[in-house]
C-alpha cells in the first residue's frame, strides 16, 4: 500500500486516545490486556493508547492518526492488518458457523498441515493461547516422567508454573514457585551441571535476540535425553517466522514437545501443541487439558489461509531480506552518526530489537525518547522490528530515514547527560520479565 505517514511538525492529537484511558480508569482493572500493549510501554502524553483499524503494515488510531507498525500486534500478525486472503477465509467460514457441538473438519485439516510442515509434529493439540500450551506441555511433561522440576529460559505467559519466578508472583503458593527454576541461555555447562532425576522439562524459546552457541539447542537435546528430561519449544516468536517449521527446522534440532501461537493466524487467537506421539497419547486418559474454544472455526480458517500463504509466498525469505535492510540500515545509520558506542539493532532479521548500552543513561528513558521522537514522524515504535509480509521497500526506506533524523537528537540528548530533559511525556515503564539472578544449582555430591 502507499505510504502515507509524514514527518510532522508536532506530535500527533492524541485528544480521543486520552478520553478513552480515562473512561478505561473507571471501569478496568487492569486497563490493557496485554503488558506489551499498554500505556506503560509507551511515552505517556505523546503516544497513542487505542489503535482503530489497520490495512498491510499501517494502523490508524482513534485519532485519525497514521503509523507504520513494527509490533505486528506483539507479533501475531505475520502477513499484514486486514489481509485479503485471510479474511475471506474467515468470511467464508462465518457463513457456516464459528463454534459447534461436535468436531468440525478443520481441526483435522489443520492438524494435518502442521504434521506435514513442523519436524516434531507426531502428533498436534490445538488450543487458543500461548499460555495455555506452555502449561499443557509442561504437565504432559511431568505425568510422562514422573518427576516435578522445571528449567525454563525465556517469556512462558501468566500461568502458576511459570510467573511465580517473576516479581509478579502474588497469590502463587511458594510451593509452587520451588518446582521452577531459570538457567542462562547458551550456558550448557550450568545446565549439564544442575540437571538430575527430579528435573521434568527444560523449556526455552530457541532464541530471542542472541543467537545459539554452534551446537547448543543440539547439546540440549542432548543432555536432556540422557537424563530423561524431556524438551520443550517455546516457539510462539521463532515458529512460521525464522522457518516455516519454526527453529526446529531452522536449526536442525527436534524438541520432545513445541509449542506455537502468534504467527500462525495472521492476528486470529489460536495455539498448537506439537510433540512425539508417546508424549502426547498421555493426553487421551491421564492428562486433562480441554477447552470449549479449542475448536472455534474461523481461527482454524484463518490458519489455514495464513500457513498456505506463508508457504506459497516463501514469507520466511521475505521476512529474512526486509528485516536485514532495516536492521543493517539502522547499525549503518548509528556509526555514520557517532552513536554505535550507545546503539545498535541486534537479533535475527525478522525480528531485530534495537538496543542502547548502559552509557547511554536511563534505559527506559533513552528509549521513552527514541520512542516519541519516531511517533511524531509516523512510526509506531516500540523497540523491536517484528517484520510482517506487508511490510514494504517504501516503508523500510522512509523507517531508515526517520531513523537518520532523529539518531542527531539522540546524540545531543544523550551527551548532556539528561535524557529526560528531552521528553515531552512520562518515561516508560519497567516489565517484570525475569532474565537474569539464574538460580539452577549444581547437584549436590
Amino acid at each position: 500500500m502507499p505510504n502515507t505517514v509524514k514527518f510532522n511538525a508536532d506530535y500527533p492529537d492524541i485528544t480521543k486516545s486520552k478520553e478513552l484511558y480515562e473512561r478505561a480508569l473507571k471501569v478496568q482493572t487492569p486497563v490493557t490486556q496485554t503488558l506489551a500493549k499498554g500505556p506503560g510501554q509507551y511515552t505517556k502524553g505523546v503516544s497513542p493508547v487505542y489503535i482503530r483499524r489497520g490495512k498491510g503494515s499501517h494502523v490508524w488510531d482513534v485519532d485519525g492518526n497514521e503509523f507504520i507498525d513494527y509490533n505486528s500486534a506483539i507479533g501475531p500478525i505475520s502477513l499484514g492488518y486486514a489481509y485479503p486472503v485471510v479474511d475471506e477465509a474467515i468470511k467464508r467460514q462465518l457463513e457456516d458457523g464459528i463454534t459447534f457441538s461436535m468436531m468440525h473438519p478443520l481441526e483435522v485439516e489443520v492438524s494435518e498441515l502442521l504434521h506435514e510442515i513442523i519436524p516434531n509434529a507426531e502428533a498436534v493439540k490445538i488450543a487458543k493461547t500461548g499460555a495455555d500450551v506452555c502449561s499443557a506441555a509442561i504437565r504432559l511433561a511431568r505425568a510422562f516422567t514422573g518427576r516435578e522440576k522445571i528449567f525454563c529460559c525465556g517469556y512462558h505467559g501468566w500461568h502458576d508454573w511459570y510467573i511465580g519466578i517473576t516479581s509478579r508472583n502474588a497469590g502463587i503458593p511458594e510451593a509452587i514457585q520451588n518446582m521452577t527454576y531459570t538457567f542462562e541461555y547458551n550456558d550448557i555447562n550450568s545446565i549439564k551441571a544442575a540437571l538430575d532425576d527430579t528435573v521434568a522439562a527444560l523449556i526455552l524459546e530457541p532464541f530471542i535476540f542472541e543467537a545459539p552457541k554452534p551446537g547448543f539447542l543440539q547439546q540440549l537435546a542432548d543432555v536432556c535425553r540422557e537424563n530423561g528430561t524431556l524438551l520443550i519449544f517455546d516457539e510462539m516468536w521463532t515458529g512460521f517466522r525464522i522457518a516455516l517449521g519454526g527453529a526446529q527446522e531452522y536449526f536442525n534440532v527436534k524438541p520432545d514437545m513445541a509449542v506455537y501461537s502468534k504467527a500462525c493466524a495472521n492476528g486470529m487467537p489460536i495455539a498448537f501443541l506439537t510433540g512425539r506421539a508417546d508424549v502426547m497419547e498421555l493426553l487421551n486418559s491421564k492428562v486433562f487439558s480441554y477447552t470449549t474454544f479449542g475448536g472455534e472455526a474461523l481461527s482454524l480458517a484463518a490458519c489455514m489461509a495464513t500457513i498456505h500463504e506463508l508457504r506459497d509466498k516463501n514469507v520466511p525469505q521475505y521476512l529474512d531480506e526486509k528485516g536485514a535492510l532495516l536492521k543493517d540500515g539502522y547499525n549503518q545509520i548509528a556509526i555514520e552518526a557517532g552513536m554505535d558506542i550507545y546503539t545498535r539493532c541486534i537479533g535475527y532479521n525478522c525480528r531485530s530489537m534495537v538496543t542502547f548500552t548502559p552509557e547511554a543513561g536511563n534505559g527506559l528513558e533513552v528509549k521513552a525518547l527514541m520512542q516519541q521522537e519516531m511517533i511524531k514522524r509516523g512510526i509506531l515504535w516500540g523497540g523491536f522490528h517484528n517484520m510482517n509480509f506487508s511490510h514494504s521497500d517504501e516503508d523500510i526506506q522512509y523507517t531508515l530515514s526517520a531513523y537518520r533524523d532523529v539518531m542527531p537528537i539522540m546524540k545531543a540528548a544523550i551527551s548532556s547527560g539528561n535524557v529526560k530533559q528531552y521528553l515531552k511525556g512520562e518515561p516508560l515503564e519497567p516489565v517484570f520479565r525475569k532474565v537474569s539472578d539464574y538460580n539452577i544449582k549444581p547437584k549436590t555430591a
